[in-house]
């Protein structure tokens, strides 16, 4: 549910485009397109008075609300946004949307193509669009905050990938089948295509590729055989790189360069999470 006329300009690639309106209708907007396979745009919006007219997305659209409720018709159906629940809105079929409290809403939605979900898939989303699942949920909201800055593309691709799965399993539960078996060969064999590839990095679809494994079946195989998911293995491995590089001495940019981060910031957000301090505390530290 965009309404592009409050998009002050196209986004491309990571760059983030926000418009906030002051006029009688409050509207702040900020819509980004990443660099992750099948993912059509990003978008953030707080609406207060706004109500959109019917209309239609060539993509699917995966909506959360954080505060206030979208109410909305969808194949002249009312339907509405209760807390926790998960909407997940198909391709090429009418709908609106209007606040329901006098605060209006904040909404995240991610629009995705028909390689992660097909037209197969529109008819069950239409009987049954919003989905009450916590785990979902977090997931989605987890998929987002990788979706905030650029270089965490493994991250967000292997969530993608898990969110798609559990969507397939809502919408045609007779199709998720029994969970898999732990398949500790293909998980040792993508551990060692990560060390390989620790400073280039690689997507989920190029491991898939180069293993001839399903992208949900790798990241279920690697998690269940090591207590870690890929993408957290990989920024681990590139820390444990860092602090050595900082200890000799580099400075937090030259590290950040050396050791497959995107940038310094990216290096810094990483870094707290896993050691506690920041880079540059770090290296003062030294002795």
């Amino acid at each position: 549910m965009v309404p592009r006329s409050d998009v002050a300009a196209s986004a491309t690639d990571t760059d983030a485009v926000t418009d906030t309106d002051t006029d009688a209708v409050t509207a702040t907007v900020t819509a980004w397109r990443p660099r992750v396979p099948g993912v059509v745009e990003v978008f953030h919006a707080h609406f207060t008075e706004y109500a959109y007219p019917m209309h239609v997305h060539d993509a699917w659209t995966l909506l959360i609300v954080d505060s206030g409720a979208v109410r909305y018709d969808l194949d002249r159906h009312r339907h509405g946004t209760p807390d926790d629940t998960v909407s997940l809105l198909p391709p090429h079929v009418p709908h609106n949307g209007s606040p329901v409290t006098p605060d209006g809403f904040r909404k995240r939605v991610l629009y995705l193509d028909l390689t992660r979900l097909d037209e197969s898939y529109i008819g069950p989303a239409v009987d049954g669009p919003d989905l009450a699942d916590p785990v979902l949920r977090r997931r989605v909201a987890g998929l987002h905050d990788a979706l905030a800055g650029p270089g965490d593309e493994l991250e967000a691709e292997s969530r993608l990938t898990l969110i798609a799965e559990r969507l397939r399993g809502h919408l045609r539960p007779s199709a998720a089948g029994p969970p898999p078996r732990p398949d500790r060969t293909v998980a040792q064999r993508l551990r060692e295509l990560l060390d390989e590839r620790l400073l280039d990095g690689l997507t989920l679809e190029e491991a898939a590729g180069e293993l001839h494994a399903h992208p949900a079946h790798l990241v279920r195989a690697f998690s269940s055989a090591f207590g870690i998911p890929p993408h957290q293995y990989l920024m681990s491995r590139r820390v444990d790189r860092a602090r050595r590089l900082l200890l000799e001495g580099g400075t937090p940019g030259e590290v950040a360069a050396g050791t497959g981060f995107y940038d310094q910031s990216h290096l810094t957000r990483h870094f707290k999470r896993l050691v506690g301090v920041s880079p540059g505390r770090y290296r003062l530290s030294s002795r």
